[in-house]
């Protein structure tokens, strides 16, 4: 892909939030962000316009909730095909971390995400997304 260079007219408010947003996210230079940003755009849309996505669903859990593994392995069976890998993870004696790779239509990721993330014991759950094309 090739680099072309434009100019950008922004008013000083707008110049300080992008600089602002380079130095939060501790990005090299404006370019950068503005890059993020179109790319957040572009995943965004595609995610409203239920298009091919790739992303990962993270939950955190008690391991010791009466038949919550189960649960959650019966939910991602339904879901065999959107689901690329799995890894879980022991963060101390009692709680997991699984982050589970999928990739398929926005929608239903979000679905599959939705139903993992609702299991009665779930702590803490997310779904994150990105351009899978």
């Amino acid at each position: 892909m090739s680099v072309i260079r434009f100019g950008v007219s922004l008013e000083k408010d707008y110049l300080d939030s992008l600089d602002d947003f380079v130095r939060q996210n501790q990005l090299s230079n404006r370019s950068q962000a503005i890059r993020h940003l179109i790319n957040r755009n572009l995943v965004k849309n595609k995610w409203a316009s239920n298009d091919m996505v790739a992303g990962s669903i993270t939950l955190v859990y008690d391991h010791h909730k009466h038949n919550l593994s189960s649960k959650l392995t019966e939910i991602q069976h339904h879901y065999h095909q959107l689901i690329l890998s799995l890894q879980h993870f022991h963060l101390d004696k009692d709680l997991c971390m699984e982050i589970i790779a999928v990739k398929g239509n926005a929608l239903i990721i979000t679905e599959l995400a939705d139903k993992l993330i609702a299991v009665k014991g779930i702590g803490h759950g997310q779904i994150t997304m990105t351009l899978a094309e």
